[in-house]
């Protein structure tokens, strides 16, 4: 649904030519002594209230308001103003009585102003002016005050449209952009969990091995840094070796359609029992531990990237713990291991060179969930990753 800032004042409009429409007739009708030639006064307001109905649904919305019904509408008004000294007694314009169209006229120029902005409104105004000072024949007070008043009126009124206007367009931009940010971080995710994880163990092995695995291995790793360059930034194409490959290859993502999910709560230690190894140890309460179907898939996948980066970084023999805390109002997973710790500053190091594991794969899914990640590591006294997710998600994950 696109949202529109001046729906509401093209709304206002309408309703403002019908009420100064019925405005202008009544004072016709309550200083029908003054009019001498009351013929004219009956053939104009006819005019009016037909043009000022038929023409309703040109002032909806700014399409509808063409420049040609902009230029007729001010044109009846102009003719309005210019036809009063012949309708009128002396006495009438003398005292500053209203012109025939009386108010009605600055719902053109409000027109303008909501179509084109301040210098339509400006333009718009000017013609008014003219005409209201050649139907009095001098620059009386009360006609100059009016003017201004119009004048005024519909140049800030028009400033103020252009104003919503850009503010709409930034705000459906930044809209756009935080969308688009939000399912960058979640496929970055998915990638780091399944793709880089493979790509950077076949790299490892093959230089192991050696031989023709070595050159797979290299490949890999070409492979590797160009989809985290992607992750992080952007495109990257790769030259591979390989003849076949001459022109280079480019990292594509397919977003597959999301599988169904179960009605309900889930109970998370179901989807954290698979973590339990001989090198790993579950601690979880008796009773069932029940959040959400996108929340506990979040929080149990934040648990296997923190058990993954034990293995990259503590080695195969580290030990791992997961504590699973069911409070009333939070769910709470600490993952700790007792490995060498993360050097300070290394954290902020692998995001620079675009591995993003415990920035989008861990704190990325909590901070979607409404939740929280602290990481917690002291050189040679392990790590430990505390994941808090509130029971009734504040976040949009929680939603889909």
């Amino acid at each position: 649904m696109r949202m529109s800032v001046e729906l509401p004042l093209w709304r206002a409009l309408t309703g403002y030519r019908v009420l100064t429409m019925l405005y202008a007739v009544g004072l016709f009708a309550t200083n029908y002594e003054n009019y001498d030639r009351a013929g004219i006064a009956y053939a104009y307001y006819a005019v009016l209230i037909v043009w000022t109905l038929a023409t309703l649904p040109r002032v909806q919305n700014e399409a509808a308001c063409t420049k040609r019904f902009l230029a007729i509408d001010l044109g009846i008004a102009l003719t309005g103003i210019l036809l009063t000294p012949l309708a009128v007694n002396e006495h009438h314009i003398d005292t500053g009585g209203a012109t025939l169209p009386s108010i009605w006229t600055a719902g053109s120029v409000l027109a303008y102003a909501l179509k084109g902005g301040w210098r339509w409104a400006a333009f718009a105004s000017t013609p008014v002016a003219v005409a209201n000072l050649i139907e009095r024949g001098q620059p009386a007070r009360d006609t100059v005050h009016n003017v201004i008043l119009v004048w005024v009126a519909s140049i800030a009124i028009g400033y103020v449209v252009e104003v919503a206007r850009a503010s709409e367009r930034t705000l459906a931009r930044a809209l756009e952009i935080e969308a688009a940010t939000r399912e960058r971080e979640r496929l970055a995710r998915d990638i780091h969990d399944s793709v880089l994880q493979v790509l950077a163990m076949v790299q490892r092995r093959g230089a192991v091995i050696g031989g023709e695995a070595a050159e797979l291995g290299r490949m890999a790793g070409e492979q590797e840094v160009a989809l985290r360059t992607l992750v992080s930034g952007g495109l990257t194409r790769v030259s591979w070796a390989s003849e076949d490959a001459a022109q280079g290859a480019v990292v594509r993502i397919v977003d597959e359609e999301d599988e169904p999910e179960p009605e309900g709560p889930v109970d998370l230690r179901a989807l954290l029992a698979p973590y339990a190894a001989a090198k790993v140890n579950l601690a979880e309460p008796g009773a069932p531990v029940e959040l959400s179907p996108a929340a506990a898939k979040e929080l149990a996948a934040a648990v296997g990237a923190a058990l993954d980066n034990v293995r990259k970084h503590a080695g195969q023999d580290a030990r791992a713990w997961i504590l699973v805390e069911d409070e009333p109002d939070e769910v709470i997973v600490t993952v700790r291991d007792d490995g060498p710790g993360i050097p300070e500053g290394r954290l902020a190091q692998a995001e620079g060179e675009g591995r993003m594991g415990v920035a989008l794969s861990i704190r990325g899914r909590l901070r979607e969930l409404g939740g929280s990640a602290e990481l917690i590591s002291v050189p040679g006294q392990g790590t430990e990753v505390e994941l808090k997710v509130p029971k009734v998600s504040r976040g949009k994950a929680g939603k889909r």
